[in-house]
């Protein structure tokens, strides 16, 4: 559609115009700093920073309606740069010019309905959200769009050159970070460190492909963080990990979505996240916290977060149920099918404690909860999801797990209906479908494949005397018949079936 053919109310807001005051809030001693430079901690007190728009109280000037019927138009625009998540412009970096904005295909991934059986073994009605479907096959691809861009805004406003983005990652970060890095190729650079031997081959080959400089670390990632951290303090570096505020808020997109794809009806929603690093879990708060303040949505959906018992530190937090008596203490993280959540020591913890404090006062005690879920049933659940039309990867099976724990242990009622964040393709986490299916998961997972979920290839072979055809060998039409005949005979017998 042209502009010409939106309707007038909305037709001088379909492109959004720079707006907005953006600094750095640190989440301790509450001091503001320009966005003008890249900050990943307080100068002050080294405390975790937010995002903040200081002239946020002007988009109250619009109604929720109206703010509905601008990013549903927004929808069919031929823009580019508001095809992804800058859709929500003036939610996500309205101080952008839209020649900043890096768009590779992010956002608006689709939300899949769950069938009947799966419906009925979760206990609830629920969708996967297959955040998977994004460029680089992951939920990272948000965050990414929002940090590089606004670096693409500091390159082209401040001269900035030879920029080197660095970030320490289970797979999925590395992978988005190197794929934005590469795009974006006028004077930046792009090094990933990971914990060597703890990253799955699929995911290693994203940042080698994108051309990234790929540096294994021994330890886990909460090790390979503490080093990335050290080059940020002491390098000119740029950090894309979730340390960089803007990556929190380029995710909280995510939360945008699920608002626009229900018609902006999300009191029923209980959005079903894992925790790892924590950024994504504040970021959907975050995100639903604004459009609530904005009249966009009128209730807030419930959240609930899901982690592995081999990584709970966030669980174990929220054990305690008197606030004034919470202390959280990092854990030392066990081997885990959901990689990209097995982290100890979060960096968004502090950012967690702030929302979900302020997103209970406004939502009730119920409206954010944590559980935590075994490695097997990570696994058991992500297989049966596969096996019912969808793409999940462990993460998503952990979400799942954890659902079905939360509606077993009643903390989720009639009338709630899940969405679940499937944060990644199932392709990248194969190696574990396969050691499922081979029986050859470590001792330390903790991991015992059930026959009814175990699916391996099955070779036939026509009866001996049987010509079989060989690679650049032609065959004989009588020979090759033959071979046919009772090859496809043979296929018929497996499958059961009968002339």
């Amino acid at each position: 559609m042209k502009i010409l053919d939106f309707p007038e109310s909305v037709r001088d807001r379909i492109v959004p115009k720079v707006s907005g005051t953006y600094v750095y809030r640190c989440l301790s001693c509450q001091g503001t700093f320009d966005v003008g430079k890249l900050l990943y901690t307080c100068p002050d007190c080294r405390s975790v920073l937010m995002i903040e728009d200081r002239d946020w109280e002007r988009l109250k000037q619009t109604p929720g309606p109206q703010w509905r019927r601008i990013f549903d138009y927004r929808a069919v625009i031929q823009e580019p740069a508001l095809k992804g998540i800058y859709r929500f412009h003036e939610l996500l970096g309205s101080i952008l010019p839209l020649d900043a904005v890096i768009f590779l295909g992010e956002g608006h991934t689709p939300v899949v309905q769950a069938n009947g059986r799966l419906k009925d073994w979760a206990g609830r009605p629920f969708f996967f959200k297959n955040d998977g479907q994004n460029p680089s096959a992951s939920f990272k691809d948000r965050g990414m769009a929002s940090a590089f861009s606004y670096l693409n805004h500091l390159i082209t406003s401040q001269g900035l050159t030879n920029v080197l983005a660095v970030c320490a990652s289970t797979g999925d970060t590395s992978a988005a970070a190197a794929l934005y890095a590469s795009y974006l190729v006028q004077g930046v650079t792009s090094a990933v460190l990971l914990p060597q031997g703890r990253v799955t081959p699929q995911q290693l080959s994203q940042p080698l492909g994108s051309g990234a400089r790929v540096i294994e670390i021994p330890g886990v990632f909460d090790d390979c963080m503490k080093i990335v951290e050290y080059l940020a303090e002491h390098y000119p570096v740029a950090l894309m990990n979730s340390k960089n505020a803007w990556r929190i808020l380029g995710q909280e997109s995510y939360s945008y979505e699920i608002a626009q794809v229900f018609d902006y009806n999300v009191s029923d929603l209980v959005v079903t996240v894992p925790i790892g690093n924590a950024g994504n879990i504040t970021a959907v708060m975050a995100g639903f916290l604004k459009l609530y303040d904005l009249g966009i949505i009128t209730q807030l959906p419930w959240i609930l977060g899901v982690q592995s018992h081999h990584a709970d530190p966030v669980y174990r937090y929220y054990l305690e149920p008197n606030p004034h008596k919470r202390v959280f203490r990092a854990v030392t993280v066990q081997p885990s099918v959901a990689q990209a959540a097995m982290i100890g020591n979060p960096v968004s913890m502090p950012r967690v404690v702030q929302l979900v404090e302020q997103y209970r006062s406004m939502g009730g005690e119920k409206a954010v909860q944590v559980v935590q879920v075994t490695e097997q049933e990570i696994m058991d659940a992500m297989l049966l999801a596969n096996r019912n039309g969808h793409i999940a990867c462990t993460q998503g099976g952990e979400c799942l797990a954890g659902f079905r724990r939360a509606v077993s242990g009643g903390l989720v009622p009639d009338g709630k209906v899940g969405v679940l964040d499937a944060t990644a393709h199932a392709l990248k986490f194969a190696v574990f479908q396969e050691k499922y299916f081979e029986d050859r998961f470590e001792p330390e997972f903790g991991v015992v494949p059930k026959e009814a979920l175990r699916n391996r290839p099955v070779l036939v072979r026509p009866p001996e005397g049987v010509p079989c055809p060989v690679p650049g060998t032609a065959m004989d039409s009588e020979s090759f018949r033959a071979f046919v005949t009772a090859t496809g005979d043979a296929v018929a017998s497996v499958l059961g079936l009968r002339p």
